[in-house]
């Protein structure tokens, strides 16, 4: 079950020409796909464009009417490779995943596809999460195109522009024979606007008819000595073909300015970003018109000569905005300009940060050095600010006041329990070595747990425990979610484990679905998909591969189970690999699933229950183990009612959703007995009344009679 569902949105894609669309940027690269006559789809899920697998999959009646066949690809590598459908036939095809780690995942499949070039037309949309906000490493897709020879897109995040790259990518890859990158970060993946549409346009060559009609040629296949013929085919002529094509069909743009004598490259993606600098600095306007004159770089990869010379004539100095590190662009355009004999100066990551994401305000102090530098005239006089507004300042006067917040699970998360099991165990057997992955789970290693010290890719938590596997006193851990585990960690964790006969923990975390990456369906989710084969037992499958000792766990709040299983798997005398998959629905996608359910039954007038935890005040000892051992957000502390005890109690907030944890962590911990367990009840029954008046009287007689005691006490 997806976090959001684009049933309604989808209805846009069947627009014909001439009509106007007006929507999100993901909605219009699937509509683009369709106008330009794609046979297939595939992709794997990750920000920012898992919506664009979650649009793919709400509209796959609207895709099967047109012929295009669409895929939820068991990873980046298994989508990458289904581009080889357009290596002998010409079939437009396009692939999806997040980047950059999709594209170290799908690497071999990418390397061998433009080795041998392609027929028809073949795109790869690579989400750019780059920046402080990012969930992964600090890398970037350009250097990975520029190994493998893949043309980059980076189109000015605007729908008409982002639509015609789609377009226009399409045709540059059957003109170069060659793969192309569409590179979108996350402002063009959720950017707003309208274009006017086209029709959507059916294959002419279908796959059917490719099926019908196989074709191969031999000269495609990346073989040596082939391949040497394919990179000396990329330079000779595939390359020239792509410069011929970008240039003659205008791919990048050029906006006049006043100001001949300097300029600005940037890439497509940081044009929004740069132009509300400029605007920010009195040098543009609203509607984008610059006084500065810019060269915007919808293809970063490759790079056209003569449009840099063209642009860079005159000019006493350029600055080039390029995110990330290192400075490709900057160092290729330093070569051009050179090797032209034109001295124009070139500035870029001495004006700007050299790592890190170009926020605005970033963007704007990096042009303003540079205007500042060669044309201080065109600035507006900076009038003397009252007071200090300045950042720092702002800083520190809330230093000491705001408390550093982690990053945590959600309220009610069910992978709290497995580490909450794993600290009451600690307690026992002490601590052990534990080897961490990709997903939710990974917030397990900031406080209150402080649990895991390694994490290697998705689906590699097993593996990377792989080193540890001699004999020891204790037994290595390792955490894989239910996404990983069949995205890689099948064969790369759990049968490598079996087939070096390791002797150490495997947990499995199983949501029902990919909740890390918005709650998509795999071989495992728990409910029916129409169009998918779910419900696949992850117990079965490593019972395939040849674990024998593994539990499944069907509800991890049972925290005395959880933590038991635990302990007996890593002091079971059993040998070779052991497997726990510990199960339960993902709350944030249960609340998404449940509260429209209990609304709409609380509006047709049905009894309707919904558990929330409390904590009586008189019974808390002040003690915190509960919050320590759960980290629950809803889970704070209060100044304690009784005006003689200094220590604060624990409270739960409004935000719990009855999961129950904190009551199991006091029970399996044997803490105090503190919390209880509310029921309301909406629309209650007359036997629901009838029996709350009977408990208010019974506790109101004996309030009553307590309160007397202690007034002759």
């Amino acid at each position: 079950m997806a976090e959001r569902s684009f049933a309604e949105e989808v209805k846009k894609l069947r627009l014909g020409a001439g009509d106007e669309f007006r929507g999100e940027g993901i909605l219009a690269i699937t509509k683009a796909l369709l106008e330009s006559g794609v046979s297939y789809v595939a992709g794997y899920q990750g920000a920012p464009i898992s919506h664009l697998m979650d649009v793919l999959a709400d509209a796959n009646e609207i895709l099967e009417d047109l012929g295009v066949h669409f895929e939820n690809s068991a990873s980046e590598a298994t989508a990458a490779a289904t581009l080889a459908a357009s290596v002998n036939y010409p079939l437009r095809g396009a692939v999806t995943f997040k980047a950059p780690v999709g594209t170290n995942v799908a690497s071999d499949a990418l390397a061998n596809l433009t080795s041998g070039g392609v027929k028809g037309g073949a795109m790869i949309i690579i989400g750019e999460d780059y920046g402080e906000g990012s969930s992964i490493m600090q890398e970037r897709s350009h250097p990975f195109a520029m190994k493998s020879q893949i043309w980059l897109l980076d189109p000015r995040p605007n729908l008409p522009t982002i639509v015609r790259m789609v377009e226009k990518g399409f045709e540059l890859s059957e003109a170069s024979n060659t793969p192309v990158m569409l590179e979108v970060r996350i402002r063009a993946c959720h950017v707003y606007g309208r274009f006017t549409t086209k029709d959507n346009v059916r294959p002419s060559f279908t796959l059917k008819d490719a099926i019908e009609s196989p074709a191969r040629d031999v000269t495609r296949i990346a073989m040596p000595p082939g391949t040497y013929v394919h990179e000396k085919e990329k330079v000779e002529k595939r390359w020239p073909a792509a410069v011929k094509y970008i240039a003659e069909n205008e791919l990048n743009e050029f906006f006049d300015g006043e100001a001949a004598d300097i300029g600005i490259v940037m890439q497509g993606g940081m044009y929004n970003t740069a132009l509300r600098g400029l605007e920010v600095l009195g040098l543009a306007d609203a509607f984008g018109a610059a006084k500065v004159p810019i060269y915007v770089l919808n293809v970063t990869y490759p790079l056209v000569d003569a449009e840099f010379v063209k642009f860079c004539t005159g000019k006493k100095a350029i600055l080039i905005v390029e995110e990330g590190q290192p400075d490709f662009i900057e160092q290729a355009v330093n070569t051009i300009l050179r090797r032209a004999d034109i001295q124009t100066k070139v500035h870029g990551k001495d004006m700007l940060s050299m790592a890190g994401e170009y926020t605005g305000a970033v963007v704007r102090d990096g042009l303003k050095r540079f205007v500042a530098q060669y044309r201080r005239d065109m600035l507006p006089e900076e009038r003397p600010v009252e007071g200090d507004n300045s950042r720092k300042s702002a800083m520190a006067a809330v230093n000491g006041q705001v408390q550093p917040r982690p990053p945590s699970f959600c309220t009610g998360c069910p992978e709290r329990p497995i580490f909450t099991a794993m600290k009451l165990v600690e307690r026992e057997l002490g601590p052990h070595h534990v080897s961490c992955d990709i997903g939710c789970h990974l917030f397990s290693i900031f406080p209150p747990f402080n649990i895991g010290a390694t994490t290697m890719g998705y689906g590699l938590g097993g593996a990377g425990a792989s080193a540890f596997n001699v004999k020891a006193d204790k037994r290595v851990v390792s955490i894989m979610g239910d996404g990983g585990f069949w995205h890689n960690g099948l064969a790369s964790s759990v049968g490598n484990a079996v087939f070096n006969k390791s002797d150490n923990v495997i947990i499995v975390v199983d949501n029902g679905y990919t909740s890390a990456t918005g709650g998509q369906d795999i071989p495992s989710s728990f409910w029916n998909n129409p169009i998918r084969a779910t419900q696949n037992s992850i117990e079965k499958a490593v019972r395939g591969v040849g674990v024998e000792w593994a539990r499944t766990i069907t509800r991890t709040y049972d925290l005395t189970k959880m933590r038991d299983t635990l302990k007996e798997a890593l002091t079971t005398p059993e040998k070779g690999p052991k497997v726990i998959v510990a199960q339960s629905e993902c709350m944030l996608n249960k609340q998404r699933r449940v509260r429209p359910q209990m609304r709409a039954a609380v509006e047709r007038g049905e009894r309707v229950v919904r558990e929330r935890f409390g904590v009586d005040a008189d019974t808390c000892t002040g003690d915190h183990s509960c919050i320590r051992l759960s980290g629950c957000p809803s889970l704070t502390i209060a100044p304690h009612p009784d005006p003689l005890r200094k220590e604060p109690v624990t409270k739960v907030l409004d935000s719990c959703v009855g999961c129950g944890l904190c009551g199991e962590v006091a029970h399996a911990a044997k803490l105090c007995p503190s919390f209880y367990r509310a029921s309301i009840i909406e629309n209650p029954t007359q036997w629901d009344q009838m029996k709350a008046r009977l408990r208010d009287a019974i506790i109101g007689f004996f309030q009553r009679r307590l309160a007397r005691k202690a007034a002759f006490a």
